[in-house]
């Protein structure tokens, strides 16, 4: 599957997260619900999913395969260092 880039993944999480937050602490704003809906949607297509939960469950984990670790310093020798 075509997967979409991860940092378009990346604000439409945070976009989903923060439009969560505002729905619940204000739900009967009808206009924050359709943003939050809207979200979830755009996310679950992205993702493939039929639920938000299942969509942010698996941007989750491709954001964890996708994103680049840290290396270790390496010590003026060349060897690195482990903390």
């Amino acid at each position: 599957m075509l997967m979409p880039d991860a940092d378009v993944i990346a604000r439409v999480m945070a976009r989903y997260r923060a439009q969560e937050h505002l729905v619940l602490a204000a739900p009967h704003d009808r206009i924050a619900r359709r943003r939050f809906e809207d979200t979830a949607y755009t996310l679950c297509v992205l993702m493939g999913e039929r639920t938000a939960r299942e969509a942010m469950l698996a941007a989750e984990r491709y954001l964890g395969r996708v994103r680049p670790t840290p290396q270790p310093a390496k010590s003026p020798t060349g060897t690195s260092r482990r903390r």
